[in-house]
């Protein structure tokens, strides 16, 4: 039987995202009603400038009192796209304490505070549901943490920022230097003002916190990732991994050990050949590629950002908090029992991609050659072009670990052979 007293939605923040929420709401009203089994009432809007007109939304509705609306006693559900750590985490604890369950697209808390905010709706008896917080309208959290939920997730490898696939692919595509796709990217609107959490891989580090927490049920905060941006990326680089038919990304890579004794997760320019599904992943969409022990090989593609995209998430979201709140359950909440370490960027095993600048003269391959084997990476080629005293030098290893990579190429720039390290890539997904 359908239910007539309306379930009670609060919005905290009505930017892109937002806005793009409350208008599905509105002009979707009978669908949902039909797929929850209850009316879906938007109950109030908190924001900080009240006096912008927003389209479609009741001036009666909106508000700048966040915590107020957060306390309501008669409010069901809290969607929180503000964004930032505070004060969204004191505003989704509040609605928590009052009754409310929550659905956030709020990346960054999810990745420091995860596991605090998913003991507060438990302790509460409320959800929290964050599809959109990760790759926008692409369905992946809940597939993680529900269809997945039998089986081993060993590697989770992915594309989940859009602004630097569209900058990278920009650079590969025409032979653009970093300044000057990023530059086109953020006339397209495909980049902040400030790109550092985007071009620095914050964002993109925040995600592989959740992934990896969620695909190996353990706690893994943003602190647990290794972080390195694209900034440094440069044409050459492109050059060089076309000549070894593989193209770059910034990627994001949650894997479990061989032996399952432990996890890592990592954010980083790599180097993937051309064969590999994500090499193909163009502009700004998102892809993520899961590895598990019975499913095999999974994908999930498309447009990780935008208001329309990640509002479809966040509604997903919202369609099955409110079925819970119909009948009086509650969705999947933290899988942390397997409490795996993780383990430090040093053991991380993989290939490398290192470029030289160094002398023009015999012997020098054999000194870079005899560093190499010191510090125990063994090198699968090498491509050296010299030209009037000075010459380039292409090694590529074979699997090392990336303790003894930074060994080795510690030593190296310690040679009176060697001018400087032009690049170190690793190389992925082979």
């Amino acid at each position: 039987m359908m239910r007539t007293r309306p379930l009670k939605v609060a919005l905290l923040g009505c930017g892109v995202v937002g806005s793009e929420v409350a208008r599905i709401m509105t002009t979707h009203a009978d669908d949902l009603t039909a797929r929850i089994g209850a009316p879906v009432e938007l109950a109030g809007v908190a924001v900080r400038r009240p006096d912008k007109v927003r389209e479609g939304i009741p001036a009666d509705l909106v508000t700048t009192d966040a915590t107020a609306l957060v306390k309501r006693g008669d409010i069901d559900v809290v969607v929180e796209v503000i964004g930032g750590i505070e004060p969204a985490r004191t505003l989704i604890t509040a609605a928590f304490e009052h009754g409310a369950s929550v659905v956030s697209a709020n990346k960054a808390l999810l990745a420091q505070d995860g596991a605090a905010l998913h003991a507060a709706a438990e302790a509460n008896d409320t959800d929290l549901y964050y599809e959109a917080a990760v790759a926008g309208a692409i369905p992946l959290i809940r597939p993680l943490r529900e269809s997945l939920a039998g089986d081993k997730v060993n590697r989770v490898l992915g594309i989940v920022n859009g602004t630097t696939n569209f900058i990278l692919d920009k650079m590969d595509s025409t032979g653009a230097g970093y300044q000057e796709a990023l530059d086109e990217a953020t006339a397209l609107g495909y980049a902040e003002a400030d790109p550092t959490a985007d071009v620095e891989g914050f964002d993109a580090a925040a995600k592989a916190a959740i992934l990896a927490g969620i695909a190996f049920h353990t706690r893994v905060r943003l602190d647990d990732v290794y972080r390195e941006g694209m900034t440094e990326v440069t044409a050459a680089d492109f050059v060089s991994a076309k000549e070894m038919g593989c193209t770059i990304k910034l990627l994001a890579i949650c894997e479990r050990a061989e032996d399952g004794g432990s996890v890592t997760a990592r954010v980083h320019p790599a180097m993937i050949p051309l064969t590999h599904p994500l090499a193909s992943v163009r502009g700004a969409y998102n892809a993520v590629f899961v590895e598990s022990d019975a499913a095999g090989q999974l994908m999930f593609y498309g447009p990780g950002a935008g208001g329309a995209p990640t509002a479809s998430a966040v509604l997903g979201d919202l369609v099955a908090v409110c079925r819970n709140r119909l009948s009086g359950t509650t969705g999947p909440g933290e899988s942390a029992y397997a409490a795996l370490p993780v383990s430090p960027m040093g053991d991380v095993v993989t290939r490398y991609h290192i470029s030289l600048d160094v002398a023009d003269k015999p012997g020098v391959l054999a000194q870079v050659a005899t560093v190499f084997a010191e510090h125990g990476v063994s090198i699968d080629t090498v491509r050296q072009q010299g030209k009037d005293g000075e010459a380039s030098l292409v090694v590529v290893t074979h699997r090392a670990s990336d303790a003894a990579l930074g060994g080795t190429v510690e030593a190296l720039r310690k040679l009176d052979t060697v001018r400087g390290v032009a690049s170190i890539m690793r190389v992925e997904g082979e």
